[in-house]
């Protein structure tokens, strides 16, 4: 007969050809369906450990060493929100972790919240903002976790994001601790490092990925992005480059209306950049309203992913 320590490191094996072994495997079931994974080390990420207040904003705590990365997708429409979080709180919590937080929708900050707080971009991830969830644990080691639950009508949606000590951290006094700080207000890494600058010149044009608009709203708000922030240092770096920017929008309203919200949404992204010094003549914005989709506009899904900005490089003057 099997001892228990045997069997407990048989199953501990197998549970590492699924996921990373310093990881808890949260795959949500019955249906779960990864959309995407990446795992950063050494990384960082912002947990929250507050809801949005205007005072303060998302209250965080930053953890430093391995990130985990997940999105999923479960296929299971009578599912909620809190049928899918549960069981996989359960499973945080019998693994030594305490909850930190756990908020729904209104009571984490609504808008404000789901814009202050890192979120996988459309397609791979889906945030109802009148319908999600939100959980953070800290475990053993300083690792934390945390779980953004929502969903559309045709399926829910979960992003799991685990950080533990990094390998190269392994020799950091004792004792040391993450440091508070607040949390981004975008997507830090939702493109990777120089991908902007280098699809640019193989590619012609990129979707900047997380610049996020609500439908009927042109506004970034106060907020730092990444996509643009990248941008402005390609075109710092050789003052005769130029870039279009172009707005796009869902199919919501009238085609006129569309245009010249999408317009809008390009000239806020310039803005952005003229305050980054970028010169005007470096720059341009037009709108294209929703004729040039790239995902259906008959799904919230699809509508996420069509408002987006794409930056279209231009031939030298």
């Amino acid at each position: 007969m099997k001892s228990i320590t045997l069997r407990l490191a048989e199953a501990a094996l197998l549970g590492c050809l699924a996921a990373p072994c310093w990881a808890i495997d949260l795959a949500p079931a019955p249906g779960g369906r990864l959309m995407a994974e990446r795992v950063t080390d050494p990384g960082s990420y912002a947990v929250p450990s507050g809801p949005w207040r205007e005072e303060t904003g998302v209250p965080a705590i930053r953890a430093e060493g391995r990130v985990l990365r997940q999105s999923w997708r479960v296929d299971s429409p009578d599912l909620t929100t809190l049928q899918i979080l549960e069981p996989l709180r359960d499973k945080i919590e019998a693994s030594g972790y305490e909850i930190l937080f756990e908020c729904s929708s209104a009571r984490c900050g609504g808008f404000d919240f789901r814009f202050g707080t890192e979120v996988i971009p459309a397609p791979e991830m889906y945030v109802d903002l009148t319908a999600f969830r939100f959980l953070s644990a800290r475990g053993p080691g300083d690792s934390y976790v945390t779980l953004l639950v929502s969903r559309s009508n045709a399926a829910g949606y979960v992003q799991v994001i685990q950080t533990s000590p990094s390998t190269a951290a392994e020799g950091a006094p004792d004792g040391e601790t993450p440091s508070e700080a607040p949390a981004p207000q975008q997507t830090p890494e939702a493109i990777p490092g120089g991908e902007i600058a280098a699809r640019l010149e193989r590619e012609g044009h990129v979707i900047l990925r997380d610049l996020s608009f609500e439908t009927g709203s042109a506004s970034l708000g106060e907020t730092t992005v990444s996509s643009l922030e990248e941008l402005a240092a390609f075109l710092t770096a050789d003052p005769s480059r130029r870039v279009l920017l172009v707005g796009h929008t869902d199919a919501v309203g009238s085609l006129a209306a569309n245009t010249e919200l999408s317009r809008k949404r390009a000239a806020a992204a310039e803005s952005y950049l003229r305050a980054r010094g970028i010169p005007a003549g470096q720059l341009g914005a037009q709108g294209a309203g929703y004729l040039s989709p790239v995902a259906s506009n008959l799904t919230p899904e699809g509508r996420e992913e069509n408002r987006r900005i794409e930056a279209i490089l231009l031939p030298s003057e």
